[in-house]
């Protein structure tokens, strides 16, 4: 995948970059596979806000992507590779042999045309999916299971790829995204490969609207507001808020560790991230 830059001739151009989109064979998504999505600006089911700057954004249908791959031992054609726009991944259409399709998140490498298949008795390569027990040391894998069966949880965004480091006694020590070592149930399934689309994170919005159309909005520093709005906010000229930065109800929002001390999945972390 490449990225395009512009010639200038709006201020809003001159540092956009978008998505070469070489890759997508396909622009309409798959009908049967689409979702309605709706919109919660941020919203709980009670109406109150629990995340803020959200709201607005290009209207979206859901792709209903096949995070199990539980069909074990049918092998499928790759029919197209598309844009979803709810993730940073692409996204790959397979062909069933028994005229089933689904969508799965489209590894690097894979093209239309390639044959893929899901269960421990497939060959180790890029987009075939079976438990960590079958897969040799040193493979490189994503969309991974916490639980079997759970389907796919961790290492699924643009780019990304974990490492199978060791096996031992039930369990499987992957080194992930993070740089954090964590040990994962042998029973547990993933895909080999690595995840597609890894410019993502060169592409940069170029302007506030850009920012938009994905649903973020806006948001003003605590500093710049009044004493009543803000516990940053006041003082004569530009003052730089005096206390450790934190959020409109006085919570420390830098380095504050937020984790539960009985954690149970604190066990299972062998190196940490940081």
């Amino acid at each position: 995948m490449a990225v395009r830059t512009f010639r200038p001739n709006t201020p809003g151009q001159r540092f956009k970059t978008v998505a070469s989109f070489k890759e997508i064979t396909k622009t309409e998504p798959e009908s049967s596979l689409i979702r309605p999505l709706k919109k919660t600006g941020g919203r709980n089911n009670l109406g109150r806000m629990t995340a803020r700057h959200r709201g607005g954004g290009h209207k979206r249908r859901y792709r209903a992507i096949d995070f199990k791959r539980d069909k074990v031992g049918i092998p499928a054609k790759v029919a197209s590779i598309e844009y979803d726009p709810n993730r940073s991944a692409y996204i790959a259409l397979l062909h069933y042999v028994d005229g089933e399709k689904r969508y799965i998140l489209a590894p690097i490498g894979i093209s239309v045309g390639a044959t893929v298949m899901a269960g421990d008795g497939a060959e180790v390569r890029n987009g075939h999916h079976m438990t960590l027990e079958s897969m040799p040391m040193g493979t490189l894998i994503h969309n991974i299971e916490l639980r079997p069966g759970h389907g796919g949880q961790i290492v699924r965004s643009a780019g990304t790829v974990a490492q199978l480091m060791a096996k031992d006694s039930g369990y499987a020590q992957l080194r992930l995204p993070s740089g954090e070592i964590r040990r994962v149930q042998s029973a547990c399934s993933a895909t080999i490969g690595q995840v597609g689309n890894a410019d993502h994170e060169n592409i940069t919005l170029g302007k506030a609207g850009r920012s938009r159309w994905l649903g973020k909005r806006g948001y003003s520093r605590g500093v710049a507001k009044n004493p009543v709005d803000h516990p940053m906010g006041g003082g004569e000229g530009k003052s730089s808020g005096g206390r450790h930065p934190c959020t409109p109800w006085g919570k420390i929002t830098k380095g504050l560790r937020t984790r539960k001390k009985k954690n149970k999945s604190d066990t299972f972390i062998i190196k940490r991230r940081k």
